[in-house]
């Protein structure tokens, strides 16, 4: 298991009049988002990417997303997908989860986060999904939609209470890599939902906002309304 010590860092439906786009209502057919934080230099992460796996063939409930952290690229092998961005962001959790697995301020690999809410052992499929039923009773949705259009991400989001930021999240649907070094060294490996490209999209104050921006990298989009506590608050996938 690696572990990393970081201390705490700084009601209607609407309509997009280009496609006649409508925001998914605030009820559970939104998905639950689960997050994992994964490299191919990490010995303990496949059990955990193949749960991720599991979860985008079996839970349609979910969005889960592959994020690949820099971090272990200096174990004599460098993570094709690593991004920087997915290391910042694992790091803003270990600010505001107010407690993970190993304590607060701790980020690990492989770490899932559900919902922005809680945290898991990705490899520990038992509490990952305690963690999925605890947040899918009791979550905040605010309306969302999301298309692409002309290669643009146009977007929606609906009134609510609070604040928060919005997040496109560019990403593949699977991926295979022959592991050549470092811990994992080979070994073939399959990643699912692979995070290629994260991006803001601005900032949500409860009120309506509906814009563009450019899409992000990767076959697939995904958007998410983060609370600056964290919590996920609104989620919808790019048809």
């Amino acid at each position: 298991m690696k572990r990393r010590h970081v201390l705490a860092a700084t009601p209607a439906l609407l309509a997009l009049p280009s496609r006649g786009l409508r925001a998914q209502p605030a009820s559970p057919a939104q998905p639950i988002v689960v997050e994992l934080f994964t490299s191919q230099s990490c010995s303990s992460c496949p059990p955990a990417d193949a749960v991720l796996t599991e979860f985008v063939r079996d839970r349609p409930d979910l969005l889960p997303l592959s994020f690949h952290v820099t971090y272990w690229d200096r174990l004599g092998w460098r993570d094709r997908f690593s991004l920087q961005s997915a290391a910042e962001r694992q790091r803003r959790y270990g600010s505001t989860l107010v407690e993970t697995a190993f304590g607060p301020g701790q980020v690990y690999t492989p770490q899932i986060v559900v919902q922005g809410r809680r945290d898991a052992v990705g490899s520990d499929r038992g509490a990952v999904l305690s963690a999925i039923a605890a947040v899918s009773s009791n979550r905040v949705q605010v309306p969302v939609a999301l298309a692409e259009q002309g290669g643009a991400a146009s977007f929606l989001v609906g009134t609510g209470a609070g604040s928060g930021t919005i997040w496109l999240i560019g990403f593949d649907r699977y991926h295979v890599t022959e592991v050549r070094a470092g811990e994992n060294g080979g070994r073939t490996l399959g990643y699912s939902n692979v995070v290629r490209g994260i991006a803001s999209a601005g900032t949500w104050e409860g009120r309506v906002v509906r814009a563009t921006a450019p899409k992000p990298d990767g076959e697939r989009m995904a958007l998410l309304l983060q609370g600056a506590d964290g919590g996920i608050l609104g989620a919808a996938l790019a048809s």
